[in-house]
């Protein structure tokens, strides 16, 4: 076979370095497991008590920086043109950006948060209804809106520049204010080259911890005779090929429908431990959480546990633990959740991504974890307790204090083995769009490449015991990208600033309105409705004389425009380029409107045989809203392109607009 001869959209400035990093990486914390780990951990140590603060000032900084943008003038933009709707329906958008956001996590930890904090030490002299409430608040706490808003605020930023900016969907792109073209260099290529590491380690470890997850139950179900490394690698195997075969169908096709699948799964699993379980309890329990929760936040938010010593290895083993791990995590879940978000608003964008999956988990945290403290106390006399420390078991165990525990098991294991491959599957469309750069179409045997290594390194970790030296590089290498991400904050305030001016900007003020001649024709207009043949006419004819006229003064003037005409619905467009994100278009399409049914009987207003009436509408390169423009003699049109031609002028001219201004920028479609 000749391998020069193999098609590939792999970019070698971010694929060659990031494999070597990796595959380095992997290397050491296999052959080199305990000393790797050691000191990887001594490093991460370090860290969280020394710069603990640094993860909770990030973290409430981007809490702050959403819940501003909800209520900001910026909030009604859109990710992507002002005209561009939602590739997803709102359900199926929310289930991919909730598998993705938390997938096996909320399995693995439902029940073992909850009960490793009832049962910790820290809390041990409180009161057991005391505990309980600390144990359900920390694990809102940890679930909750601090963790989205770390995926909110990566997952806006790509969101943002990939589709109202047509860069490509990159972590590079979210730098384009500040670094403008140099994201096309050794700049961008490091930015993306972290950003693969991160995802890479980050799947490959929670996916490690998946396959021990699901190996146990199945040997605590019977399924398999025991625990073992063999049946680890044919869970893996299994798993990673449907992961492969689902990606290759597309985000539109195998991952919409797993997350839907899932989604479905885990709302049936949490009505039945809802309705059998002790139902009062739990939804006591979840009212009485979310308020201590609410009363809570800000607390939370701020508190580094300074005061309290004993508290402080606890401290940083699970709050900033897991904000580093949901730091760590944020390029894939980001960049995936930017892949499914265009066409919506940056309103509607921050309230889904902050605030359903978050009341989601709470719910079925609360459901899991108030549960599993109920049998504790009421019926299984501690022995819940005695497995906090074997998360790999306790959600089985908790499942025997529940009917048809056998068959619950089996349900569990089959969301887990789907939450598995929807995790898998959304973590190799990510990677290997970093890796070409988001390159619109790839060769399949890419995407198994990634599956392939994603199997095979976690396989060779789990054998070894390489896994806990690599979940420790993955929090390490959130410190730094934490300060990445503050620097999103930045540029996409810049990019913000500067959009909300561009498409607010006013004509110049010396246009002027219509003068009122020709008003007889104008009268005749507006009293008639238009069908479609007047319309097609008026766009063949009228628009399109204009468009001529036009483009024919600006070839005496040395500037070459082009006149574009379509079909189904009817438009003509004049298009000056000018290598700037949007070439200068001004065009008039055919649309329909519909008329309400009072107008049609009333007596007294022109005559009209149905309920729809065409128009002639504006529409512009840059997405702007257009205008109904059938009124419009010829010279009101070619005076109306020249008022927008003027407009267009000043606002690219002006050096802070500067960052619309791109050689390529129209070459770049998302």
């Amino acid at each position: 076979m000749n391998f020069q001869n193999v098609r590939s959209t792999f970019n070698k400035g971010v694929t060659i370095p990031s494999l070597i990093f990796i595959i380095g990486t992997c290397f050491l914390s296999a052959v080199y497991p305990k000393p790797t780990e050691n000191i990887l951990n001594e490093i991460k140590q370090f860290i969280f008590v020394n710069l603990n603060w640094v993860y909770v000032w990030s973290v409430t900084l981007f809490v702050i920086f959403l819940v501003y943008l909800l209520f900001s003038k910026y909030a009604n933009i859109k990710l992507g043109a002002n005209d561009s709707k939602p590739e997803y329906s709102f359900f199926s958008w929310i289930s991919m950006l909730f598998a993705a956001g938390m997938g096996i996590g909320l399995i693995y930890f439902s029940v073992a948060e909850p009960m490793q904090h009832y049962s910790s030490e820290v809390f041990a002299d409180n009161h057991y209804v005391s505990r309980a409430k600390q144990a359900q608040l920390y694990t809102f706490f940890h679930w909750g809106i601090h963790a989205w808003a770390i995926y909110g605020v990566v997952g806006l930023s790509l969101s943002y520049f990939a589709y109202r900016y047509r860069l490509p969907l990159s972590l590079r792109s979210c730098f384009y204010p500040l670094l403008k073209n140099k994201i096309n260099g050794k700049w961008g290529n490091a930015i993306d080259v972290f950003a693969l590491c991160c995802t890479f380690f980050g799947i490959t470890t929670t996916l490690g911890f998946g396959v021990v997850q699901i190996s146990s139950g199945l040997n605590i179900l019977h399924i398999t005779p025991e625990n073992s490394f063999m049946y680890q690698i044919i869970i893996v195997v299994t798993l990673v090929s449907l992961s492969v075969i689902s990606a290759i169908s597309g985000v539109g096709k195998g991952v919409k429908i797993l997350s839907n699948i899932n989604v479905i799964s885990v709302i049936g699993l949490l009505l039945f431990v809802l309705i059998l379980g002790p139902t009062v309890y739990l939804i006591g329990s979840f009212t009485d959480g979310l308020g201590n929760y609410i009363n809570n936040f800000f607390n939370l938010t701020f508190n580094t546990h300074v005061y309290e010593k004993n508290a402080l290895p606890w401290f940083y083993d699970w709050t900033i633990l897991y904000w580093a791990w949901w730091i760590s995590w944020s390029p894939y879940v980001g960049l995936f959740i930017a892949r499914i978000s265009k066409g919506r608003t940056i309103r509607e964008f921050i309230l889904a991504v902050l605030i359903l999956p978050t009341l989601f988990n709470f719910i079925w945290m609360s459901v899991f974890g108030n549960s599993a403290i109920w049998f504790d106390l009421n019926i299984a006399n501690g022995q819940l307790s005695q497995f906090a420390s074997d998360p790999d078991a306790l959600m089985f165990r908790f499942l025997d204090y529940l009917p048809l525990s056998q068959f619950t098991g089996f349900f569990v294991i089959l969301i887990i083995l789907i939450f598995f491959v929807t995790s898998a599957d959304s973590g190799i469309f990510v990677m290997n769009s970093i890796a070409t750069k988001n390159a619109s179409k790839s060769p399949k045997w890419q995407i198994v490449f990634w599956g392939v290594l994603l199997a095979v390194l976690s396989l060779l970790l789990l054998n070894v015991g390489g896994l806990k030296a690599l979940q420790s590089m993955t929090l390490i290498t959130a410190l730094p990208f934490s300060i990445v991400v503050i620097l999103f904050i930045v540029s996409l305030m810049k990019g913000l600033a500067i959009d909300q001016k561009y498409y607010d900007r006013n004509f110049s003020v010396s246009t002027v309105p219509w003068s009122g001649e020709f008003w007889k024709e104008r009268l005749k207009n507006i009293v008639s409705f238009k069908d479609n043949t007047s319309v097609d006419r008026f766009i063949n004819v009228k628009a399109k004389e204009a468009f001529t006229d036009l483009q024919q003064e600006f070839a005496a003037n040395g500037i070459e425009a082009k006149i574009n005409h379509h079909e189904n619905p009817t438009r003509v467009e004049i298009e000056i380029h000018q290598g700037v994100v949007n070439n200068f278009v001004y065009g008039v399409e055919n649309k329909i409107k519909t008329v309400s049914e009072y107008i049609i009987n009333e007596e007294n207003l022109p005559d009209l045989e149905d309920n729809k009436t065409h128009y002639p509408r504006s529409y512009f390169g840059d997405g702007r809203e257009g205008y109904d423009v059938q009124y419009f003699t010829k010279n009101e049109l070619i005076s109306d392109v020249l008022k927008h031609y003027e407009r267009f002028l000043e606002i690219i001219s002006e050096e802070r607009n500067e960052m619309f201004i791109s050689s390529n920028a129209n070459e770049n479609k998302v």
